[in-house]
């Protein structure tokens, strides 16, 4: 796919108005995504001006989250004020959302996930839409996913068969940035066998192009499919 110039920061469409947006300056981290003109997922606190001068000529007209982690709300307040756009995430993630103290209240006792709170976390920002299963967001299908986060969602392009799953599978380990198909690690996951029941939901969708929160996209349908039953129940 040919790489768009958008303002002073390059970014990558992946299929029919869809973009990658690096949050940070390594590629492939943490990853953000516009779909027509709504901004999926917003990296860190730290993640603001990195984002704004990649939009730079793009008309976002509203912010979704896949969920309410550190990492995907981080630049949330900063960009819905200074963008003047809507906020929507996913029902069971909107009070985290609205106050980021659950985030770090619902993150397993692990050192690392309270790590990741302190350091990423962002403002509080008043959401404007819950979305629910089988909402319609810029031509894509909100899925329900929860496992990783109470309210994770996932969005779904069945023309195409684009997938944006957030960090219900990754691509790549984001510590360690080795890229190989795995699953979100457990002291960030609060319920895993729920997770790993959320992604065998996604698994008879056969996504031509799986687009995830941490790492590279996917293009290899039967892998996919093939890590996904493998897992266990």
């Amino acid at each position: 796919m040919r790489r768009l110039k958008i303002g002073c920061a390059a970014v990558k469409q992946l299929a029919d108005g869809v973009w990658h947006v690096n949050t940070l300056p390594i590629p492939n981290v943490v990853n953000a995504f516009v779909i027509e003109d709504v901004l999926v997922d917003s990296g860190t606190r730290h993640s603001a001006g990195l984002i704004k001068r990649s939009l730079q000529g793009h008309r976002i007209n509203a912010h979704a989250l896949t969920h309410a982690h550190p990492d995907h709300q981080g630049a949330a307040h900063e960009l819905c004020e200074g963008l003047g756009i809507p906020y929507w995430v996913g029902a069971r993630d909107v009070d985290a959302a609205e106050n980021p103290k659950l985030i770090g209240e619902r993150q397993p006792n692990h050192p690392m996930a309270q790590i990741y709170f302190r350091v990423f976390t962002g403002p509080a920002h008043p959401v404007d839409r819950a979305l629910s299963e089988g909402d319609e967001v810029a031509g894509f299908e909100v899925i329900d996913v929860p496992g990783h986060s109470a309210g994770h969602v996932a969005f779904w392009r069945e023309s195409d068969r684009v997938l944006i799953l957030g960090d219900v599978l990754l691509s790549m380990n984001p510590v360690t940035m080795v890229r190989h198909l795995q699953e979100p690690k457990p002291y960030l996951t609060p319920h895993p066998a729920e997770n790993r029941r959320s992604a065998k939901k996604l698994a008879p969708l056969e996504p031509k192009l799986v687009l995830f929160g941490h790492g590279p996209p996917m293009r290899d349908t039967q892998r996919f499919v093939e890590f996904v039953t493998q897992l266990p129940d």
